[in-house]
């Protein structure tokens, strides 16, 4: 690791870039702690590969402040590109080269000792190492990327969409390499809207949305402050309609409803020697956080109502990305 290693990997302070009247990114506060995996998220057009363009000194801000590695871009751009290991979005190849010539091109660069075969294996590339760039698909093309941004065991690693044009193993070659890299003692900083890696990958998330940075968290953070509830499903054997009453009234419970009646099930009446059906019925609970889920549990049994099974759906990455970008945008990434 560098000198710089106790600085964040990034750090942000109120960093602008407009274009005329329209800001691509504004006021722009992010702070990217040295050692985590950091996902940056939002729609198409939200100004995330802007972002990265400011921080390599791609583009330089209209108004703010960046620093990466502690290190100003735009004094120390040297410093910071040999430092920094990036993979960028819609990458183009050299097409009359091969894979070999692009890592050896990087190598040379950043006066690494890398072995290209070796980066090229990492990234399940080693049987066209010696295939000119240009026959490659999509997807090689993008393992070919992330093989040089891996050159010089950068501290901090920038991946742009890095997901894109992967198949599912392909996919998972790259969060195996973020959490290798990022053992190794690396920063990884990955901007994507493929929201179903992000769990899996990242230890923070930002969301950003027409430029401004909107939520920011863990991802049991941005569950429990965000407008989308956590699902609570029961299935309840007794006085259905008070048991939904009993969980309406509990601190936290933001609706409660009954669905559908289970199947019935018979039990024998020993006394009078007959034979009744007791229907279970399964009730949602909408609740603020899913720490509400023993108190309805408590509240409904209190009342002397049976808890026969439960079950709670948190609210996905997916539903927390609309609830904190929820009118949406289309279109590419701002430039």
């Amino acid at each position: 690791m560098s000198s710089n290693d106790l600085d964040p990997a990034i750090d942000t302070d109120r960093l602008t870039k407009r274009y005329g009247s329209k800001a691509a990114i504004e006021d722009l506060s992010l702070t990217v702690e040295s050692g985590e995996i950091y996902g940056f998220l939002g729609p198409n057009g939200a100004g995330k590969s802007t972002t990265i363009n400011l921080l390599m000194d791609y583009a330089r801000p209209t108004e703010g402040s960046c620093r990466v590695l502690g290190m100003n871009p735009r004094d120390d751009v040297v410093s910071v590109h040999q430092q920094v290991g990036i993979l960028p979005d819609g990458f183009s190849v050299y097409e009359n080269r091969t894979g070999h010539d692009h890592l050896r091109l990087v190598i040379d660069t950043k006066r690494a000792d890398d072995d290209p075969e070796r980066l090229l294996e990492r990234v399940g590339l080693a049987d066209a190492i010696d295939d000119k760039a240009g026959s490659y698909s999509r997807g090689m093309r993008q393992r070919l990327a992330l093989a040089m941004a891996l050159v010089g065991e950068p501290d901090l690693l920038i991946l742009d969409e890095p997901f894109s044009g992967l198949d599912p193993h392909g996919v998972r070659t790259v969060r195996e390499i973020a959490h290798a890299e990022n053992d190794r003692g690396a920063t990884v900083f990955f901007s994507s809207h493929v929201l179903g890696q992000v769990e899996l990958v990242c230890d923070r998330i930002g969301i950003l949305h027409e430029g401004r940075l909107v939520a920011e968290g863990t991802v049991e953070e941005l569950r429990a402050n965000a407008p989308v509830a956590t699902e609570l499903e029961l299935t309840i054997d007794g006085d259905s309609d008070r048991a939904r009453r009993t969980a309406a009234a509990v601190d936290g419970v933001t609706d409660a409803f009954l669905d559908s009646p289970t199947d019935a099930s018979s039990d024998a009446d020993t006394a009078g020697g007959r034979l009744t059906e007791t229907a279970a019925e399964s009730m949602t609970v909408h609740l603020e956080s899913p720490e509400r889920r023993e108190a309805v549990v408590a509240a409904i049994e209190d009342a002397g109502i049976r808890v026969e099974r439960t079950s709670v759906d948190e609210p996905s990455v997916e539903s927390l990305f609309v609830a904190y970008t929820d009118d949406g945008s289309n279109g590419g990434d701002r430039e």
